[in-house]
């Protein structure tokens, strides 16, 4: 029996993204599409032709939880918050996309997560979750005398900055080198700064055009440079891995879980 999936979303990029990817995807079902008020009511199929079947778009969150197994978010951060506030009515599985949610949502997921399977990743590309394992064990074999900085780039749309995949991958490295994600992170340098301290670990980051998404992790030594890259070239990587995503939820027992799970992949 197909996995039967709502999105959250549905009229935004990525939110067409995913409907085509559950169409095209044996074993998943779409039975539901919500977003804003403003296209309620308006046929999915006017956004991605075929791929919308007869699905209407509409704005009440608690219809669509009744009708799914699993339910994707990718929205904006008042939005997401909504929706853990309405799952606490349902049992619908959550795939959850969004970027730049607060403390006080994030608090909410693992509410969530305490009765059904919850995804929450940053970013749902397969080789973004390579480049963050990669990222780990590179930072350990090179140790201490490697300063760690992170670049990454976006489109010029993009309204939450670092990116949650940046600020994943400044996670990763800081517990690596044995560093604090938050209180060891710059964001910025400008003028007489000094000298870079050994606790660093610079996140800068760039917008313009209609860069899909790119990160680098450097980690520079004395006489040598590592260079870890990803760069995204079509957003339906993150479609592909967030339906992959949904049917991993859909037989998982309550937990938070993330790409790692998702892709079968243990860390040490």
């Amino acid at each position: 029996m197909a996995v039967k999936i709502a999105i959250h979303g549905a009229a935004g990029r990525m939110g067409q993204s995913i409907a085509q990817v559950i169409h095209e995807t044996e074993g998943a079902a779409l039975v539901a599409a919500v977003d804003r008020a403003a296209v309620a009511g308006r046929a999915l199929r006017e956004f991605i032709g075929a791929a919308g079947a007869e699905i209407t778009i509409e704005d009440s969150l608690d219809r669509a939880l009744e009708v799914t197994d699993v339910i994707i978010d990718f929205t904006l951060p008042d939005a997401t918050a909504k929706l853990l506030e309405s799952a606490a009515r349902s049992k619908a599985k959550i795939v959850i996309g969004t970027t730049g949610l607060t403390d006080e949502t994030e608090a909410l997921i693992r509410d969530r997560a305490q009765d059904r399977a919850v995804v929450y990743a940053p970013n749902y590309s397969q080789g973004v979750t390579a480049l963050f394992y990669l990222a780990e064990l590179a930072a350990k074999l090179m140790g201490p005398a490697f300063d760690a900085e992170i670049i990454e780039m976006h489109h010029r749309m993009k309204v939450d900055s670092p990116s949650g995949t940046a600020l994943k991958l400044l996670e990763v490295v800081a517990e690596a080198k044995g560093l604090s994600a938050r209180d060891d992170r710059v964001t910025g340098r400008d003028g007489q700064v000094g000298a870079r301290t050994d606790r660093e670990i610079g996140v800068m980051a760039l917008r313009g055009g209609d860069v899909v998404g790119e990160h680098t992790l450097y980690l520079s030594g004395l006489g040598e440079r590592l260079e870890l890259t990803h760069r995204a070239t079509d957003r339906m990587i993150f479609a592909r891995g967030a339906v992959r995503a949904a049917l991993f939820a859909a037989n998982q027992t309550p937990g938070l879980y993330d790409m790692f799970d998702v892709m079968g992949i243990e860390r040490s």
